[in-house]
């Protein structure tokens, strides 16, 4: 598992970028091995939490000042920053509590919410409550189910086993969140296409 080499490698720098960039793989896989005592798990939160933080300020930056560039017209044209809009007009400050855990809309909400007339100091306290809660579940998570594994593994004299265990737990974990987070998306999209026109 490459997320888990690297968290092995580079301990928390690994769950900051990852927790920006890839999302909940990093950070469950952050929580496995804090449980494993590589690191706190106060600290596996904490570069969890600023990692996701600080991606989506700067993709939020990124919205607000430029606009215009080619990069941020392109996200622009997807179907998810349309969603996204209609979302946050509705529901701005659910929204931007809860766009990390809405599939298909991670990356393009943030830059969505810089092209709004949100103000900033407004999205950096949601975001920052949003990341910490983000955080604490996805690495609560991975320290969870690290504990209940490797106690039952101790018991049966297998805990040689342990690190392919927690792997195919954490590699399960991430598969049935995909998959809620994907039934719930076409759940809307299915509700938005039986919407009478006008």
């Amino acid at each position: 598992m490459v997320i888990e080499g690297l968290i092995a490698r580079y301990g928390l720098a690994a769950i900051f970028i990852g927790a920006g960039v890839e999302g909940e793989t990093s950070v469950i896989a952050g929580g496995v091995f804090a449980h494993k005592l590589f690191f706190p798990l106060w600290a596996a939160v904490a570069a969890a939490a600023t990692g996701s933080f600080v991606a989506d300020q700067l993709f939020f930056y990124a919205g607000r000042h430029y606009r215009e560039h080619r990069l941020v017209r392109r996200m622009a044209g997807k179907p998810a920053y349309a969603t996204a809009m209609r979302k946050l007009e509705q529901h701005p400050t659910a929204f931007i509590l809860g766009f990390r855990f809405l599939y298909g809309l991670r990356t393009v909400s943030p830059m969505a919410v810089g092209t709004s007339h949100v103000k900033a100091r407004t999205f950096l306290l949601l975001n920052a409550i949003a990341a910490a809660i983000w955080a604490i579940l996805f690495t609560g998570i991975g320290y969870g189910f690290g504990g209940p594994i490797e106690r039952a593994f101790r018991r049966s004299g297998l805990m040689e086993h342990v690190p392919l265990a927690l792997t195919a737990v954490v590699m399960a974990l991430i598969v049935i969140s995909q998959i809620v987070r994907w039934h719930h998306h076409r759940g809307d999209a299915v509700h938005c296409e039986q919407v009478p026109q006008d």
